[in-house]
């Protein structure tokens, strides 16, 4: 309730009567949180005093500050800030060993502090265009985050003991808060869940699934969450540390959840993180290559071009961790995609796709299967030397030609004579269908005529 009235604050919202004391934020607050009292510095204590001072400054700081206006509170939000500092110091000093009441007191206050209704998600926009969001209370949070991230990483934090209280609920809630539009905030969540994944063995299966849920989510639901990006970051060091043979969940995941993130249209904000993961995968099983261009040319782009130069792009990098075997079992949809491309007339989305046969394994996968492939673009390059507006699309498309011409003559020319015959074939049907209209046309006008004189 307490946290629900402070976010209020954070937006606009109707002003309230300033007679009426029932709607402000700062009586609320008053009335909810215990007086504030300066306490003894730690190093001003004796040793034996400083658990209970310890505890003393953490229910101190178990309270929330009005952040909504930086005149309310001045004095008290000082004071609770410094403490926090003291308390980052001391915790990281291993000064004092921190005893079970000590550390559920300590979680306690954490999670008062960070776990907080968030306030309505704005439209997603890209980065560039508009100043990211930044959350009023950031100068206490972000001490906050610091002490919960000295207390997980400190060697004297034996995990068996935390995990009573980093527990299974306080992980799902520390993900909810990935949806934070504060980029500063993101930023510590994703190195705090890493950390917590690297330490809790215990909780590694959960945050997996938690992820799934959160994907899942987003693709099939809301399609607008703001942490994707740092989720998959956190997702490509936990791939990276798989073990071989891959577990069959692992690929489920990859096929059930990372592949249909290539659907929503904001995948351009957490791109580079995605293809990160796909590749770790094919890296660490070639086999996983086919289910992954299949899932790329299942939800490839019809009319986004900037989405599809992201997905050419990040074609070629699976491409080249693709083994022969797994090239020859997708390779006739892929390239009818390609050669799409190849025409298309945005000039970069031809331009990427162009670029594959710069990559020297890409092109070995190629002239081992050319007899399939070079009829399936042929068409495509050949309409890109005759009419492509643009002319570096034309010196590339010279280039592939070349490397063609050089791999295979006879094939080269076959297909250029096959191109030739289905064109003439064109070309003729053409002129019969002109032909057939001109004689409709002509009967229809002497049919016309002979009614006139009729009704005449």
């Amino acid at each position: 309730m307490l946290t629900k009235i402070i976010k209020r604050g954070h937006r606009k919202s109707p002003k309230p009567d300033s007679t009426d004391s029932e709607f402000d934020p700062e009586s609320q607050l008053a009335a909810l949180s215990p007086p504030m009292e300066t306490l003894p510095l730690f190093r001003d204590a004796a040793v034996s005093d400083r658990p209970a001072l310890l505890l003393k400054k953490l229910q101190l700081c178990s309270f929330c500050c009005d952040f909504s206006s930086s005149l309310k509170s001045v004095g008290e939000k000082e004071l609770k800030r410094q403490t926090l500092m003291e308390l980052v110091d001391f915790i990281d000093s291993g000064s004092c060993k921190l005893t079970g009441p000590i550390q559920e007191d300590l979680i306690r206050m954490v999670s008062i502090n960070i776990f907080r209704c968030l306030p309505p998600s704005s439209d997603l926009v890209e980065p560039d265009e508009d100043e990211p969001y930044q959350e009023p209370s950031w100068p206490h949070l972000q001490i906050v985050y610091e002490l919960l991230l000295r207390y997980i990483a400190s060697p004297e934090t034996d995990a068996k003991v935390a995990k009573r209280y980093i527990d299974h609920v306080f992980v799902l809630r520390l993900m909810e808060l990935f949806d934070s539009e504060d980029p500063r905030e993101r930023e510590y969540l994703k190195t705090l869940l890493h950390r917590i994944y690297g330490k809790f063995m215990v909780h590694r299966p959960f945050i997996r699934k938690a992820m799934n849920n959160v994907f899942y989510r987003f693709i099939f639901e809301t399609q607008k969450h703001c942490g994707i990006g740092e989720l998959l970051e956190i997702l490509g060091s936990i791939i990276n540390g798989f073990a071989l043979p891959m577990k069959e969940e692992h690929k489920l995941f990859l096929i059930r959840a990372l592949i249909p993130l290539h659907k929503p249209k904001s995948i351009s904000a957490y791109h580079y993180q995605l293809a990160y993961c796909i590749i770790q995968f094919v890296d660490k099983d070639s086999k996983l290559a086919e289910p992954v261009i299949k899932g790329l040319l299942k939800y490839w782009p019809v009319t986004n071009c900037q989405k599809e130069v992201l997905f050419l792009a990040e074609l070629e990098d699976v491409l080249q961790a693709t083994q022969a075997d797994e090239f020859q079992r997708c390779m006739l949809p892929l390239f009818r995609q390609i050669g799409r491309c190849l025409n298309s007339p945005h000039f970069q989305v031809a331009e990427r796709a162009l670029y594959l046969w710069n990559s020297e394994h890409i092109v070995t996968l190629i002239s081992q299967n050319r007899n399939v492939i070079l009829p399936l673009v042929f068409e495509a390059l050949d309409k890109n030397t005759e009419g492509h507006w643009n002319q570096v699309i034309h010196g590339l498309t010279g280039n592939v030609r070349r490397m063609f011409q050089e791999m295979d003559t006879e094939l080269f020319a076959e297909c250029q004579q096959q191109y030739l015959e289905r064109e003439n074939r064109t070309r003729e049907l053409e002129e019969q269908r002109e032909l057939t209209w001109k004689r409709i046309e002509a009967v229809a006008a002497n049919a016309g005529g002979e009614d006139m004189v009729l009704v005449n």
